[in-house]
């Protein structure tokens, strides 16, 4: 129970550090349960099926080859992750009309990240303990919410604007990029001092999130209402 609570605990830091962040038309809490839910499940699964998928078709041949820890990276992992939660987002949150600002797409990507997150930290930490957990607590559930808010930057903005798909795909290429470059770094760990890749890309990810978010807090259409 201890390690269930350790696995959660960042990942409740990080819903209500965003839920307080969208200072001027909170969104219901039932949707954002619901897209929480769908993370934790149906983005999960979606995955597993996407992982197989590429398990048969594009196996991992030298796990000692940066090109094959590439597309390991940047194919399999952050492909099948990122569209797993783009596809949640698309599909319901963002046909809601309770999403009605761009800063929505934040909320409700970050949301169904960190459902995701949840279930994965789980079973991470369940099956390594508590040390796994707490390095965890500061790289890979931030990571997983950096990819939500990057991608809920450009999904926010797509709602209101006639270039949806163009948008919509920009957050998922954005969301892509940063997972896959953050797991590459660590996949080539054969490479001595390579791994501080990771942390630079997820610092970097960071500050463009912190961007964003004071972005489309800034031209809130709530905000002088």
């Amino acid at each position: 129970m201890n390690l269930i609570a350790l696995a959660l605990a960042p990942v409740a830091i990080i819903i209500i550090y965003i839920y307080y962040k969208d200072k001027y038309e909170k969104e219901p809490k039932r949707l954002l349960l619901i897209s929480f839910l769908l993370g934790a499940i149906v983005s999960i699964i979606i995955t597993t099926i996407l992982y197989s998928f590429f398990d048969l078709y594009i196996p991992l041949q030298d796990k000692l080859s940066v090109w094959e820890q590439f597309k390991q990276a940047f194919f399999v992992v952050g492909f099948s992750e990122e569209l797993s939660k783009y596809l949640i987002v698309l599909l319901f949150a963002q046909q809601h009309k309770e999403f009605n600002e761009p800063f929505d797409g934040i909320v409700y990507a970050v949301m169904v990240s960190m459902g995701f997150a949840a279930t994965e930290n789980i079973m991470y930490v369940t099956q390594s303990g508590a040390a796994t957990g707490v390095v965890r607590a500061f790289t890979a559930i931030p990571a997983h919410a950096t990819f939500g808010i990057l991608m809920g930057y450009f999904m926010g903005k797509a709602k209101f604007a006639p270039n949806k798909l163009y948008l919509n795909l920009l957050g998922l290429f954005f969301a892509i990029l940063f997972h896959g470059a953050y797991d590459f770094f660590l996949f080539i760990e054969f490479i001595p001092g390579i791994w501080i890749g990771a942390f630079i890309s997820l610092g970097i990810g960071l500050f463009l999130s912190k961007k964003a978010i004071k972005f489309h807090q800034e031209r809130s259409v709530f905000k002088t209402k």
